[in-house]
């Protein structure tokens, strides 16, 4: 019987053919990503904007009363809350940012969850309380920066492991694949306006992980190959390597795209942010492989000598010791 193969042993597909055209893509992607996140912004949830969450299901309504819920909570003094539907259409979320001296006090802070929802039950037969959840501003703050120094961290040692193991030049190339795909992720969510909560963070994380794996196996089938075809032109030898890694890539990223999809269309919605960013970065972790960490080492000067040890003054001494020289 013979085995199924998803993509056939003489597969010669001229990807570099396009490294211009869709290098250029990726660098307008990753501008118009980050423009949305400094224009639209990330919507924060409770663990980066802080303030109170309260999740509820009003379980005789078809839909959440969202305007009337809005003018109800607003009533009550603590600020302009911002009321969204949390899965099916009447469930809600309801996040208010307290005023800082309330928010600074953790007894005034819960007293204003608390009172919230004593308000929403009594003006609401059929309210259904899911969650309430209560972050000060300080901890929100210190949640966003270590965040921020995490996603900078993993970046920087990735860089610095693939340096120190290739060359700098396969170093600048995965860099700039995570930061594109890091960049497409977050312009995503401030595209849709999707919930940014520390399980986007650890998703932006898994992203990083796939990526990097997907990026380094196909860099040491580069490195391979350099030390083999020593005069094979570089665009060739790049389109050799990817072609005889696509295999692995398009069965690692099918097997992802099976378990990811369940959940993206059939999961619980507290988890839909966090999966819809790992499957969007499935398709640029890959994309970016391929068209931005491959062609990149073109422009950045790499050659066939790049793996190959320089001679020494002792080599050459050998070498005339044994006539070679």
């Amino acid at each position: 019987m013979r085995l199924l193969k998803l993509v056939p042993d003489n597969t010669n597909i001229k990807f570099l053919k396009w490294r211009i055209p869709f290098f250029v893509v990726s660098i307008l992607l990753i501008a118009a990503s980050w423009a949305l996140v400094m224009t639209k912004g990330l919507n924060y949830g409770v663990d980066f904007a802080g303030g109170l969450e309260v999740r509820a299901t009003f379980t005789q309504s078809a839909e959440a009363p969202v305007t009337d819920l809005r003018e109800d909570v607003e009533a009550l003094g603590y600020g302009s809350p911002v009321v969204q539907r949390f899965g099916e259409d009447n469930q809600v979320s309801i996040r208010v940012r307290l005023p800082d001296d309330v928010a600074a006090n953790q007894e005034a802070a819960q007293e204003a969850a608390n009172e919230v929802v004593r308000t929403l039950q009594a003006e609401y037969p059929d309210f259904r309380l899911d969650g309430n959840d209560n972050v000060s501003g300080k901890v929100s703050g210190e949640f966003r920066q270590t965040a921020v120094y995490a996603l900078l961290a993993a970046m920087a040692a990735i860089a610095l492991y693939i340096w120190i193991r290739f060359e700098w030049q396969f170093g600048v190339g995965a860099l700039f694949a995570l930061f594109h795909d890091v960049s497409l992720t977050l312009g995503m969510f401030a595209l849709f306006q999707l919930e940014f909560s520390l399980q986007i963070i650890a998703a932006i994380l898994a992203i990083i992980g796939y990526s990097l794996n997907d990026t380094i196996v196909i860099y040491d089938r580069i490195r391979e190959n350099l030390k083999k075809y020593r005069k094979m032109p570089l665009p060739e030898l790049l389109d050799l390597s990817i072609n005889e890694t696509l295999a692995r890539t398009v069965m690692t990223s099918l097997t992802l795209l099976v378990a990811l999809l369940p959940l993206l269309l059939f999961g619980p919605a507290s988890l839909f942010g966090m999966v819809a960013g790992i499957t969007l970065g499935l398709f640029v972790g890959t994309y970016s492989s391929v068209y931005s960490a491959a062609p990149i080492l073109v422009w950045l000067g790499v050659t066939s000598d790049s793996f190959v040890p320089e001679e020494t003054v002792a080599d050459v001494q050998e070498k005339k010791a044994r006539g070679v020289v």
